[in-house]
């Protein structure tokens, strides 16, 4: 299994582009470049029926957000607030991802 480049990080602020959730905003809470996938905060939630155990001892239905495909989400600019696809700019001799939009770069640090 190749791994997959994704254009988002954990963290950033990202826009659904399809499925059942299409148009929802969420952060990045883990993201599986192996996988080519990632876990957005609030989006693709599911159930899952689990047996009593020591984590849950009551067991019953949890919901929680399971992991989509990396390519059906869009990096949201921090500056502009609109859906951007990651353009590299070369900053103090360091490549940083920035806006295609507006151009802005792209805080690394969250």
């Amino acid at each position: 299994m190749a791994f997959v480049k994704l254009n988002v990080k954990k963290g950033d602020t990202v826009v659904v582009l399809s499925g059942k959730d299409k148009g929802k905003q969420g952060k990045v809470v883990t993201a599986m470049p192996k996988k080519g996938k990632v876990v957005v905060e609030g989006v693709n939630k599911v159930k899952r029926h689990t047996k009593p155990n020591q984590k849950a001892p009551q067991g019953g239905i949890l919901v929680k957000e399971a992991p989509m495909h990396a390519c059906k989400v869009m990096l949201v600019c921090p500056a502009c607030s609109k859906a951007t696809r990651v353009a590299h700019k070369e900053v103090n001799g360091k490549m940083v991802r920035a806006c295609k939009k507006c151009g802005e770069v792209i805080d690394q640090t969250k």
